[in-house]
């Protein structure tokens, strides 16, 4: 049903657990079907059953990598999966959804980026976490920190400055962190 609702109006459906009447989306997509990705952040021990449902049935994969390290550590298990159910992990996209704060040192952009994090969610991530999720500190270890992703697997990376020196953060991140990442 989903496919009606990308190429049709007034579209109905009543199934087993939802129902609706003449629903519509628009825009329409630009891509015929559009392709569907889950995002899947669990630690290591619980990811068995969504990295399954990834392999299965998803289009790409997104992971915010909550928990150091976490990656890498989710990347290879999704490939078994993905081959068990047939398809390439060479060949099937993923994000790593990553944030990244420029400062003098790790600690003080560590600082800011739990300040932010706070704000934004609440206090619901812990300094562990915030350091697993954040290029955080000097270009340099940004870049590590980057390079680190791309060497776990990632094939995309998002980024989201975590501060509010938006500008420049992003003139830092532009200049002095992405000319550096490698691209492979």
């Amino acid at each position: 049903m989903p496919q009606a609702l990308e190429r049709e109006d007034h579209v109905t459906f009543e199934g087993r657990f939802r129902s609706f009447e003449d629903a519509s989306i628009n825009p329409k997509p630009v891509q015929q079907t559009c392709p569907i990705w889950i995002a899947a952040n669990l630690r290591p021990a619980l990811s068995g059953k969504p990295l399954r449902r990834v392999a299965q049935i998803a289009d790409g994969w997104m992971l915010a990598s909550v928990w150091p390290g976490l990656f890498g550590k989710l990347w290879p298990k999704l490939s078994r999966h993905l081959a068990e159910a047939g398809r390439d992990p060479q060949s099937f996209p993923n994000i790593a959804y990553h944030n990244i704060q420029v400062a003098k040192d790790r600690a003080e952009a560590l600082d800011e980026t739990m300040r932010f994090l706070r704000r934004y969610y609440g206090p619901v991530f812990s300094a562990e976490q915030a350091a697993g999720w954040t290029a955080a500190g000097t270009p340099t270890q940004c870049i590590e920190d980057l390079n680190g992703l791309i060497a776990a697997g990632a094939k995309s990376i998002t980024l989201r400055i975590t501060g509010w020196k938006q500008r420049e953060q992003y003139e830092r991140i532009v200049n002095e962190v992405l000319p550096f990442v490698s691209s492979e």
